[in-house]
């Protein structure tokens, strides 16, 4: 590979920062998870498509942990940048703060991961540049991104293996401590 095919994590970070709106607000008077989550999917895209220099589509979320509630009012900052490489894939880290703007206090919301994919003109795959880890973050987060893509397809093969697996007498001993009942 030459060098022209390598981005920095620097080169694609992207922020995007937005008002929350009475609009955005669910029954309960705190943003809707749907408004932060359409919010991550600008923001990742916003992020993959800098680094990928083509069109991106999002292939999967993991993990949208929602850690606290976020005011009308308050100002939402979503910092996005790519985590980890594959062929025409890029993984996302997205972090969330909200800040109020009346007492300054800033708190980390949200965290997520979204799988991005690159598409060309002819919507196919599009291979994307390399990474070029510059900082122990970045090396950090590579090497995090690795695990929980690893961990995600161990998870997917276990639940393969177990389906067909499980009969009716196994479930109902499976499930005698949970809070569920089998109907006869």
């Amino acid at each position: 590979m030459d060098t022209k095919t390598f981005k920095t994590v620097r080169q694609s970070q992207t922020t995007i920062t937005e008002l929350m709106i009475p609009a955005y607000a669910n029954f309960g008077g705190k943003i809707h998870g749907g408004t932060l989550l359409s919010l991550m999917d600008k923001v990742a895209y916003a992020c993959a498509s800098k680094h990928a220099g083509a069109y991106c589509v999002t292939a999967s979320i993991d993990a949208v942990d929602f850690l606290h509630p976020i005011e009308v009012g308050e100002l939402v900052s979503l910092m996005a940048s790519i985590n980890y490489v594959g062929k025409s894939s890029m993984i996302v880290g997205i972090r969330v703060i909200s800040e109020n703007v009346k007492t300054q206090k800033i708190i980390h919301t949200n965290t997520s991961y979204f799988t991005m994919v690159a598409k060309d003109d002819n919507n196919n795959l599009s291979i994307v540049p390399a990474l070029t880890l510059e900082t122990r973050d970045d090396i950090r987060r590579f090497l995090e991104a690795m695990m929980r893509k690893q961990l995600k397809l161990s998870y997917k093969q276990g639940i393969q293996k177990m389906k067909g697996q499980i009969d009716l007498e196994m479930a109902v001993k499976l499930l005698e401590n949970e809070r569920c009942r089998i109907a006869h």
